[in-house]
C-alpha cells in the first residue's frame, strides 16, 4: 500500500500532527521494534563518562532554563 501525502500543502502543523499520529502508532507495540546496535555502544559510552567524571548530570527544570537564557 502506497500513501502520499501532499507534504508542499500541509501547513507546519499539519505535519507535526501526522508525525504524532504516525509515532504514536509505531511506539503501541514495542516489542516490534529493535533497537539498532549503536544505540547500546552510545549508551555504554555514555555510562562509561559518567562514571569517570567526564559528564554530568544536571536537574531537567534547570537544564531548560538554561537552554532559554542562551536564546536571549
Amino acid at each position: 500500500m502506497e500513501t502520499t501525502l501532499p507534504l508542499d500543502r500541509m501547513s507546519k502543523e499539519e505535519k507535526l500532527r501526522v508525525m504524532e499520529e504516525l509515532w504514536a502508532d509505531l511506539s503501541r507495540d514495542e516489542s516490534q521494534v529493535a533497537s539498532p546496535a549503536w544505540h547500546g555502544e552510545v549508551l555504554h559510552e555514555r555510562a562509561a563518562a559518567v562514571k569517570s567524571g567526564q559528564e554530568t548530570f544536571m536537574d531537567w527544570e534547570v537544564a531548560k532554563q538554561q537552554l532559554r537564557e542562551r536564546r536571549k
